[in-house]
């Protein structure tokens, strides 16, 4: 009966897709993204493991659009990440990572559903890195994605493109508390230069009645052989956890809402990074950055770090890479290595992160299908 039911299942979807296929234009992507870590806290303590997500998350999707005339095209995206370590799914659901449907027009595009926010998409100008693994911004915390998002993006005019989001989380508190995005940015030839800002509001009669807040501003210089990257955060989200004193996020970098009830929404952090890449040959890619985060309310929460790496591109699809990075946390401070996602192999324990310095190697290969 098992075998049955399973056999009829695929020819199910196998005809579902026939079907799509013959009214769209719908293609299967993904990636495979591996790596080896070698970790070692002040402490003493390291970690020998294979890992998830150096400069992409592993993932799958199938993406298509339907041209319905006019220059109108209905779109869609279906996206989930896996554990390439251990064939696990990295979130919640199938598609933890996007799933909306939209409309393509000449004035602009609209989406509805769960999808990237722009401080997500934009990271490629954030440094050399592509702000994954080594970055010390994608170490502090970066918002990627929210349900229930209506978002719409504007045709790039003269270089530049408006984009913005309005994120309706499922809860019922209050105002039913909102997460705004927006961005704008310009792409020329030789200069990059962007502004992206985030706000999740608390509902009303909030016990502590203050948003949380994510502004990004960031210029790049492409000089012939590769870029000069500038970044600079401003931002509140960042809250103890079990691990650490700064491990936590207000606003889950991935869904969520802001309650209103956490007392570090009064603490500001700023980050300050510089970064820069060679491109040695046209498959080699090098380079190096330096970043500090500043705990501006003055209670040596902060860090410091940075980190060199190098790309090497054996086709169109494959990458090798190694990197060198460390995180040099202040007295109570406790900030922790990230790639695409959390490493799935971290430092747990606080003795590990707060107030220490952690070091790390990684060597990895990304393929894309």
């Amino acid at each position: 009966m098992e075998r049955i039911t399973r056999t009829a299942l695929a020819a199910a979807l196998a005809c579902g897709a026939g079907l799509a296929g013959a009214q769209s234009n719908v293609t299967l992507y993904g990636d495979i993204d591996l790596y080896g870590n070698y970790m070692s806290s002040s402490s003493g303590n390291h970690i020998i493991a294979l890992d998830d997500g150096a400069l992409l998350r592993s993932r799958w999707g199938m993406r298509g659009s339907e041209d319905i005339g006019g220059g109108y095209l209905v779109k869609f995206q279906l996206e989930g990440g896996i554990y390439s370590d251990t064939g696990g799914l990295a979130g919640s659901g199938l598609f933890d990572r996007q799933s909306w449907v939209g409309l393509a027009s000449p004035y602009g595009e609209f989406r509805a559903g769960r999808q990237n926010g722009p401080i997500f998409t934009h990271g490629d100008y954030i440094d050399f890195t592509r702000r994954t693994l080594g970055s010390v911004v994608n170490a502090f915390g970066v918002p990627a994605r929210f349900d229930n998002d209506v978002s719409y993006i504007s045709p790039r005019v003269n270089n530049m493109q408006f984009e913005a989001h309005v994120s309706l989380p499922e809860a019922t508190v209050g105002n039913h508390p909102l997460v705004l995005q927006a961005s704008v940015d310009y792409v020329g030839d030789t200069f990059v230069a962007g502004a992206m800002t985030l706000r999740a509001l608390p509902p009303s009669h909030a016990t502590i009645n203050k948003d949380v807040e994510y502004d990004n501003l960031y210029a790049d210089w492409k000089y012939g052989h590769g870029t000069v990257y500038l970044s600079f955060v401003h931002s509140n989200n960042i809250t103890s956890s079990a691990v650490s004193k700064t491990a936590g996020t207000i606003l889950s970098n991935v869904g969520g809402y802001n309650a209103g009830t956490n007392a570090d929404l009064e603490h500001f952090y700023n980050i300050w990074q510089v970064s820069g890449d060679y491109n040695v040959t046209p498959q080699l890619r090098v380079g190096a950055l330096y970043g500090k985060i500043v705990d501006t309310s003055g209670r040596d929460q902060g860090a410091q770090g940075g980190s060199v790496g190098a790309y090497y591109d054996l086709s169109k699809r494959t990458t090798l890479l190694a990197l060198l990075d460390s995180i040099r946390n202040d007295a109570n401070g406790g900030f922790r290595p990230a790639g695409s996602a959390a490493l799935h192999s971290n430092f747990t324990s606080a003795s590990d992160v707060n107030g220490r310095r952690i070091n790390g190697v990684q060597v990895g290969m990304v393929h894309r299908f």
